[in-house]
């Protein structure tokens, strides 16, 4: 579509593929400002119903991927306005010991959730990772858009502060207070290594199989592992193993598959089902799995299966 200082309303067919286009970015933006994959979807949906409704106001002083932006954007300020900020279990205190008694559930708004890997992750993916996206958390709102749209998606300034109607000199300042407190923030990172698909072979093998040797050779020393929506969490690989075969024991037999949508968050993703009494195997968790110095240095377990399943394209069932 050709853009003037007259702007005619394409067809109802033409303007909505025209808005289609724009879905993947804005859902990769609106996660990184709210933490949530299915609230970003809600944000987008909201996004370009407005735009739909609104563009006949749009007179093409800016191009259209911009005034979107912008409408993704209050669209976000308004959702995160007044609420506490979504979180990982190590961004809410320290690890304690693997014992049943210290399982606490938080609400599901407590926590930040997994997202299948964006259409620009490839270019970015550092940016989607789970702690990045924990870390952005931290920032206030407007200082989390203008960190976003200057080192994310490499906006100028001056575009940034046309989108949020605001100076040049302001936005400047506001992208230096973010990164202040991203350097200051206590914020756990796994550390984003490369993915070893061998490595990771062995892991579901070793995992599968529950072989404790296997799994020795291939997690680190010092790894983490936590469980949204449960508050624990796990520092080392000696009380990640007596979790596994404590509490945690009913994982044994389960069958780990690679998620249909590839990665999570820039990581390899997998849907872990257990033994279900009545036969077959029943879903357990996401398991995201991190890596650092070649070895496997953090483990998600995102236990709310009858979300995150059918979003990375996972059965809700698993038969014998």
């Amino acid at each position: 579509m050709q853009e003037s200082s007259t702007t005619v309303r394409p067809g109802a067919g033409e303007l909505e593929a025209t808005l289609e286009r724009h879905r993947s970015e804005l859902i990769a933006y609106c996660y990184r400002m709210l933490g949530s994959s299915f609230e970003a979807e809600d944000a987008v949906q909201e996004t370009l119903i407005r735009a739909w409704r609104g563009y006949d106001r749009f007179e093409a002083r800016s191009a259209l991927r911009s005034w979107l932006y912008r409408i993704a954007t209050n669209v976000c300020l308004d959702m995160v306005s007044g609420r506490e900020r979504r979180a990982r279990p190590m961004d809410l205190g320290p690890s304690r010991e693997p014992v049943a008694e210290n399982l606490n559930t938080l609400p599901e708004v407590t926590w930040i959730e997994p997202i299948p890997d964006p259409a620009d992750v490839a270019v970015e993916r550092d940016t989607i990772r789970l702690a990045f996206v924990a870390a952005l958390q931290h920032l206030p709102p407007r200082q989390r858009a203008v960190l976003i749209l200057c080192e994310v998606l490499r906006w100028k300034a001056s575009e940034v502060a046309e989108l949020l109607e605001t100076s040049v000199a302001s936005v400047n300042s506001a992208l230096q207070r973010a990164r202040a407190t991203l350097e200051t923030a206590n914020v756990h990172d796994a550390g984003g290594g490369e993915v070893d698909r061998v490595l990771l072979d062995r892991y579901v093998a070793a995992f599968e199989a529950y072989d404790l040797e296997a799994l020795t050779a291939l997690i680190a020393e010092d790894a983490t592992q936590s469980m949204p929506p449960f508050d624990l969490w796990l520092t080392g690989r000696d009380d990640i193993f007596e979790w596994w075969y404590g509490p945690g024991i009913g994982c044994k037999g389960s069958r780990v598959i690679p998620a249909p949508a590839g990665q999570a968050n820039g990581a390899p993703a997998f849907g872990q089902y257990k033994p279900s009494p009545g036969g077959g195997y029943e879903p357990w968790a996401l398991q995201v799995v991190e890596f650092r110095n070649g070895k496997i240095g953090e483990l998600t377990f995102f236990l709310d299966t009858e979300r995150v399943f059918p979003l990375f394209g996972l059965p809700l069932q698993l038969g014998a």
